[in-house]
């Protein structure tokens, strides 16, 4: 599955999320609309939107109940790919330029900041106040994961232990904050939130570890970047501890320190041929046991379009 088929009606309320989106974007400051308006319309399926009005759809749906949480879902991580492109110094994400290189870093922390201040105003809209604990939790865990960089390659427990706190905080918290927040929209037990919570969890665990591998893998004219990356940057993620552990050695592990292009290029290739395929293994087995919550729901075509979403995580290209 390369491309992801969402139900119209799903559709016709994404669209609702986008005009609530643009409509708050609205500022006396031109720079801060032109910015915002930049960055929430250079691509994306809203796919966490989508888990957030899915989650309500397993309970008692209505929109005007589980918008303002679809929409905080978005803007929350609007405002985080501003930040961490800014720690980061990334030039350019899925192809289009971000926020920080169009506009110089000031008017890029600005806008990274209003926009959680508009995600902070839209979840104090939403009809439940534990809305807010969960998505309060997921910004603060998102800056903590920024601060606790993966510093090892080496030995891979150590190295394993820091990735996975790391992209659990920078991924998955906001992943698990959006179903949580659906199905509490929806009226959900504290068990189907929980559950809930645990599926988005580890679903957005695969999520990161996939954007990973596509770092390696990917149409650098989707991704907007050359093959790896990260490692050029000087960041360790799974494909590289995996690649150093089946054979790349001290000699792999040590590159991430480099700055010389062919030592940089010859990495790379190693961590194609050998860090992979079980960085894909890792990525199947999260969503097999996220699909496994899923269990205690009765099957329905909203149950089905959150699979399909899962297996889209796995199989996406960009």
């Amino acid at each position: 599955m390369k491309h992801l088929h969402l139900p119209s009606i799903l559709l016709a309320d994404l669209q609702q999320v986008d005009r609530v989106i643009l409509e708050r974007l609205q500022s006396n400051a031109a720079v801060i609309t032109v910015a915002g308006q930049h960055l929430l319309n250079s691509g994306g399926k809203r796919l966490r939107a989508a888990l957030v009005l899915l989650a309500a759809r397993l309970g008692t749906y209505q929109l005007e109940r589980v918008l303002h949480a679809a929409t905080t879902v978005e803007v929350i991580h609007a405002a985080s790919l501003v930040h961490d492109d800014l720690v980061d110094e990334a030039e350019r994400r899925r192809g289009v330029a971000t926020v920080h290189s169009h506009w110089d870093h000031g008017v890029a922390l600005m806008v990274g900041d209003y926009l959680f201040a508009v995600a902070a105003g839209e979840m104090a809209l939403a009809p439940d106040p534990r809305i807010i604990t969960y998505f309060s939790h997921a910004v603060m865990t998102i800056c903590e994961g920024e601060l606790s960089p993966v510093t090892h390659v080496t030995p891979i427990e150590t190295a394993l232990e820091q990735y996975y706190y790391k992209i659990g905080c920078k991924t998955a918290a906001l992943f698990a904050a959006a179903t949580k927040a659906g199905m509490t929209s929806g009226g959900g037990s504290q068990e189907q939130i929980d559950i809930l919570g645990r599926f988005g969890y580890d679903l957005g665990l695969a999520f990161q570890i996939v954007d990973d591998i596509l770092d390696f893998t990917g149409d650098e004219a989707l991704l907007g970047k050359p093959a790896g990356s990260d490692l050029r940057q000087g960041t360790i993620t799974l494909p590289l501890i995996y690649a150093v552990q089946a054979g790349g050695g001290e000699k792999l592990a040590a590159v991430i320190d480099s700055h010389d292009k062919a030592e940089l290029d010859w990495a790379v290739a190693e961590v194609q041929r050998l860090g992979i395929d079980q960085s894909h293994a890792d990525a199947r087995k999260l969503v097999d046991r996220a699909l496994r919550y899923l269990e205690i729901f009765p099957d329905s075509p909203t149950l089905q379009t959150i699979i399909d979403i899962a297996e889209f995580v796995l199989e996406r290209e960009q």
